[in-house]
């Protein structure tokens, strides 16, 4: 189901708790939510649709990647960078790696773990600081 986008900052700024499987609607809504906004936005917090739960969704191209509990295990390479947020206004000058390491429970809740770089990477993190209440 599409929702709406959240933009109380004082909500997006609290720290999301872990997910369980009981959680995987709200997966399939950041889908749809996703989906609803392509034009504008390439990655989702369930915090961004008023869930406090620890569930992002990442574009990486050709496909969206759903991720429950996702830990980046490791980073190299900082940057500086702006980003943009479907929350927020304007943009806003941010630090990222260029390479992380992410692992994550997926629709099965199988456990994943990827390699992201660049700008797949850049958006991953963005969405993981969402989870803990930071806004760029």
């Amino acid at each position: 189901m599409v929702k709406q986008i959240v933009r109380d900052v004082f909500f997006l700024g609290q720290s999301s708790e872990p997910a369980t499987k009981a959680d995987i609607q709200v997966g399939k809504d950041l889908q749809d939510t996703l989906q609803a906004n392509r034009e504008r936005c390439v990655g989702m917090a369930a915090n961004m649709i008023g869930v406090k739960k620890n569930i992002i969704i990442v574009n990486m191209g050709f496909i969206d990647v759903v991720m429950f509990n996702p830990v980046i295990a490791s980073k190299r390479d900082m940057y500086e960078t702006e980003e943009g947020c479907l929350s927020l206004e304007g943009v806003r000058k941010t630090t990222r790696y260029q390479e992380i390491e992410v692992e994550y429970y997926d629709f099965n809740w199988k456990k994943q773990r990827q390699k992201l770089s660049g700008w797949t990477a850049q958006i991953c993190q963005h969405e993981i600081d969402h989870l803990s209440g930071k806004i760029i």
